[in-house]
């Protein structure tokens, strides 16, 4: 640039004094001179800007802040906790251990002891229903029939929960940035918090209060950012229609539950099936050279949801933690038909090796240690306000999980938008279950000895059956034009068995696609510019079964809880609403 100008500067003072129209004095001449060299360098300022942006800011960021208020409440929760006991094996093991008592000595007289008392005045202080059921349970067991309910808890607790007002603030920073030609970057990096809480961990009182690896981006952890995305893509392989694309996926807000976030589209599987971070790798195919129809794509996608051995302790043979396996995700994302407006998409999924659960980290609940950690229990009474933090590793791989959906929307020119979504879930336990069940079963427990022989407790030996079960989930909606934006209606339902990936959906109260029951929601969106918005709603839920956005456990009837004739480890709520309002902003 420099020589550019001193060149231009001396052919202008080569110009032969002939060719002027008029000869500029000296004084003239110079000034001239001054003022195109003032303009040159006010250009090269203004071309350098961009050139020293390219060189070395190679990533373009965007984001939107998020700040709501939800007032949060919940009718008739009940706990009423019981599990699966396997009476005859009961009743063996307790004669055959109380027969080696011949031995004064032996810890394990003491032990059936303690346990027959304990047990004897546990069953007076139940409840008239609790007692018709284990009655009914022991009776059952005396027929053959040995597998029936125990109570855990001398009484049914029903109550209402408000929680009035919930302040959180969600900020998410993309990211793009330009590898070459036919390949870039992207990535998102997530905060979601509650106001005035950065620990990190919850009491667990069900698994929305679990943050895991699949739902950090959907869960409220505290004031530190996360990973929700990073991945490369990479088009049009050897000049092909072929594309491929590596890293932590784009697997939330997918159509059609984008409608209600106010967004485009973003994550690539059915929102109504899928809603759930993991890192994997996406294979496609632009299937519209070949049929003509536009927009069709086929894509293959796989991932791992759960690492069973790295950070787990392999390095100490630790046995319990034997019965894992690595959890592995695959399926097909169709595009049948995509014109802009109009969105045909079909999502077959699998996960394959499913745990009871997976790694995260939460606050033990004081009420699991009066059930199974007696002595523990007692030590905490000195300290009410306290709860343990701990590491969840799950104990044993429980089964596969088929999905498969439709879905379809249309944006009309008036502004007018509705879906339709439907889906199907498919549990096939294999027959083993972990403390909390097994997939879509109940754990069935039998007696065990300490290994000191000084204490029998209760552990899971094995899921209540492996039958197969199968479970599906609706979902519509409308969004129609209003003064100043959209007001929106929305339906979904679920059977008994559906389980969709949605618990990386930040409803406050959990995703609502995964309700097994009713869900509504009604909301409002008004623009106050093109990059803000205020929205104002709330969402029933009305459940008929236990477990919404669980695959571990049997789904018990909610009526059932409430009335005493059935149990649920984790609390139960029969119906629940959210008011709320946020204010969105875009940058």
């Amino acid at each position: 640039m420099n020589r550019f100008i001193f060149l231009l500067l001396t052919s202008l003072l080569l110009i032969p004094g002939s060719l002027l129209a008029a000869q500029p004095t000296l004084e003239e001449l110079q000034q001239q001179i001054a003022d195109i060299v003032e303009e040159i360098e006010e250009l090269q300022d203004r071309v350098s800007k961009p050139e020293r942006h390219a060189a070395t800011d190679r990533i373009s960021w965007y984001g939107d802040l998020r700040v709501k208020a939800d007032t949060l409440h919940y009718n008739k929760v009940t706990w009423n906790p019981g599990i699966q006991l396997d009476y005859a094996d009961f009743g063996a093991k307790m004669a055959a251990w109380n027969a080696i008592a011949a031995d004064a000595g032996d810890p394990r007289q003491a032990a059936v002891t303690n346990a027959l008392t304990n047990f004897g005045a546990f069953q007076a202080g139940l409840s008239s229903e609790q007692q018709a059921v284990m009655g009914a349970g022991m009776a059952a067991a005396g027929a053959g029939q040995s597998v029936s309910p125990f109570m855990l808890a001398p009484t049914k607790k029903t109550s209402d929960i408000n929680n009035d007002i919930l302040y959180t603030t969600r900020l998410r920073l993309g990211m793009k940035a330009e590898i070459a030609s036919n390949m870039d970057f992207s990535g998102r990096l997530s905060m979601y918090k509650n106001w005035g809480d950065s620990t990190g961990t919850k009491v667990f009182d069900s698994w929305n209060a679990f943050t895991m690896d699949g739902t950090d981006g959907g869960s409220t952890s505290g004031d530190f950012l996360r990973v929700e995305r990073a991945y490369f893509n990479w088009k049009d392989i050897g000049g092909t229609p072929f594309y491929l694309s590596i890293g932590r996926r784009p697997s939330t807000s997918g159509s059609p539950a984008n409608y209600r976030n106010n967004e485009l589209r973003g994550g690539t599987p059915s929102g109504h099936m899928v809603d759930f971070n993991f890192d994997g790798i996406t294979i496609g195919y632009k299937l519209e050279e070949l049929t003509g129809i536009e927009g069709q794509a086929i894509r293959f996608c796989y991932g791992q949801g759960f690492e069973s051995e790295w950070g787990n302790g392999e390095m100490f043979n630790d046995t319990s933690t034997a019965n894992i396996e690595d959890t592995h995700l695959g399926g097909f994302n169709i595009d049948a038909y995509n014109d802009g407006a109009t969105l045909v998409q079909m999502t077959l999924f699998r996960a394959q090796d499913v745990n009871d659960g997976f790694k995260g980290t939460f606050a033990f609940p004081t009420a699991y240690a009066q059930l199974f950690a007696p002595t523990m229990y007692t030590d905490m009474q000195a300290f009410k306000n306290m709860n343990f933090v701990v590491r969840y590793t799950p104990s044993t791989v429980i089964g596969d999980i088929n999905l498969a959906g439709i879905n379809f929307a249309r944006e009309e020119e008036n502004g007018f938008v509705w879906f339709g979504a439907l889906g199907m879930t498919q549990l096939v336990p294999n027959g083993k279950a972990g403390m909390f069940g097994g997939l879509g079963t109940d754990a069935v427990f039998e007696a065990t000895l300490t290994e000191d022989n000084s204490k029998i407790y209760m552990a899971p030996a094995r899921a209540e059956n492996s039958d197969t079960q199968e479970g599906y989930g609706v979902y519509v909606g409308i969004q129609a034009p209003a003064p100043m934006g959209r007001v929106g209606l929305e339906y979904n339902y679920g059977s008994e068995y559906w389980t969709p990936f949605t618990q990386a959906q930040d409803d406050a109260m959990g995703s609502k696609l995964a309700t097994r029951g009713h869900a509504g929601e009604a909301y409002y969106i008004v623009d106050i510019n093109k990059n803000a918005f205020i929205k104002v709603g709330g969402i029933y839920y009305d459940y008929e079964y236990t477990g919404s956005g669980s695959p571990v456990g049997k789904p018990q009837k909610i009526d059932d809880i409430k009335k005493g004739t059935a149990y649920s480890l984790m609390p139960v709520v029969d119906t629940a609403y959210d008011l709320y309002a946020s204010m969105t902003f875009k940058f």
